[in-house]
């Protein structure tokens, strides 16, 4: 049985939460990746970025709805979704709009499961973890890889 160790990319290209948003992208040209984990200033993984995340970036402010009753004003919506609006539209560097909390999977970990774990967390890459260390990835596309043997 095949298992991530087998099908994992161990050369990763990864991004630190402090590279700019400018550098992430030509990093994604060049490497031709769309997701990569990014690692905190020891090198620890602390989450992923994708492409949809920088492209979300662009995605305009919206401005909560507001009403007026008396003299008082009074927002639609959530004042924490706001906030992260903004913190979306003011973001210099990668660290402003990572996702945190990545899945991950063992070097042990069934092809199968890969798949499983993919698909349930809607994710495109799996860091392949050995403890604390992250040892590889795995992309859908080694999942598809596989098949094609």
């Amino acid at each position: 049985m095949l298992t991530a160790r087998d099908i994992m990319t161990s050369a990763v290209e990864a991004v630190n939460v402090d590279t700019s948003l400018k550098d992430l992208a030509k990093k994604f040209i060049e490497t031709r990746y769309s997701n990569m984990p990014v690692l905190d200033a020891k090198g620890k993984l602390v989450g992923i970025i994708s492409e949809t995340d920088l492209i979300e970036y662009q995605r305009p402010l919206h401005i909560p709805t507001v009403m007026t009753l008396f003299d008082g004003v009074f927002a639609l919506g959530s004042e924490k979704k706001f906030k992260e609006e903004v913190d979306r539209v003011t973001a210099t560097k990668v660290g402003d709009l990572y996702q945190k909390d990545p899945v991950t999977c063992t070097p042990d970990t069934p092809v199968n499961e890969l798949a499983g774990l993919m698909s349930k967390h809607k994710v495109h890459l799996l860091p392949v973890m050995d403890g604390e260390q992250m040892v590889g990835v795995v992309a859908r596309l080694d999942l598809i890889r596989v098949m094609e043997d």
